[in-house]
């Protein structure tokens, strides 16, 4: 569904209405709790200028969702609801994944260049390298995003390639949380016992994420493609940390360039673990 706005178009989504062809073995239900963190966080993080797929209505449902809140066994029936997000695009790393593992690659082709045409215009669609143009947008946008989540203390919880948008928003608000006191070890998510999705590590996550993007598209690319691809890739820690150092210095109000000013961010992080 497409909601035109000011010569904008906007994809629909029903988050929470039932059973749909990705829902697995769940329900497809979503609980009040959960549909109201999304529906304020995604609001909250637009005005916070980060991108993200946004909320336009919240509806209560009468019928009644079964769920295990702290993955301890112990299952309570809660209200359900659903949830109208929006987003320019939900397509998403997996969603070229998915198609390169099963050999689809026409089907793979058709849908790379409908996202380019719709989403990246400054990608001419005659252009043979429209593949690597897209790619190296990509990983540049996911190290902006993910600076940003760093620079308000957002953690998402699950950055799998499943929730990672192809546009570079901030989508499928899950276990997601805020930090309230700086911590690297900070995790939302209380089923990842392992920290995978730990705040200190979505940079590395992101890296991840963009490399399965990448063998993902490699059986569209030449030999000489799929080597400027990599070269790309190596760039993304640069653009992270650029961006970071970037976003941490204005909120220090530090002006110009100093050699200084990477020293103090560090420093100030640390400090910030003692209290």
């Amino acid at each position: 569904l497409y909601f035109c706005s000011h010569g904008e178009r906007w994809e629909l989504q029903l988050k929470g209405s039932g059973k749909t062809p990705y829902s697995r073995n769940g329900d497809g239900r979503a609980v009040l709790r959960s549909s109201v963190r999304e529906f304020l966080c995604s609001e909250a993080m637009h005005y916070l200028g980060i991108p993200t797929s946004r909320a336009a209505s919240l509806v209560v449902s009468d019928d009644d969702v079964w769920r295990d809140q702290f993955y301890n066994g112990n299952t309570k029936k809660e209200r359900g609801a659903i949830v109208l997000r929006l987003a320019k695009s939900w397509f998403r790393i997996g969603s070229l994944e998915i198609l390169a593992h099963s050999g689809e690659l026409d089907l793979q082709r058709k849908l790379l260049d409908f996202v380019i045409q719709e989403h990246f215009p400054s990608i001419a669609m005659n252009d043979s390298n429209r593949y690597l143009e897209f790619f190296s947008t990509v990983v540049l946008e996911t190290a902006n995003l993910i600076a940003l989540w760093m620079s308000v203390g957002f953690a998402h919880g699950v950055c799998n390639t499943d929730n990672f948008s192809l546009l570079s928003i901030t989508i499928d608000y899950g276990p997601f949380g805020f930090m309230d006191s700086y911590d690297p070890n900070f995790v939302p998510n209380t089923s990842d016992d392992e920290g995978r999705y730990k705040i200190g590590n979505q940079a590395n996550v992101g890296l991840f994420n963009l490399n399965k993007l990448l063998q993902a598209l490699k059986p569209l690319l030449d030999p000489r493609q799929k080597q400027l691809a990599s070269q790309i890739l190596e760039e993304y820690g640069k653009h992270y940390y650029s961006r970071f150092t970037e976003l941490f210095k204005r909120k220090l109000g530090l002006l110009g360039e100093n050699e200084n000013d990477n020293y103090l961010i560090a420093f100030l992080l640390k400090v910030s673990l003692l209290f």
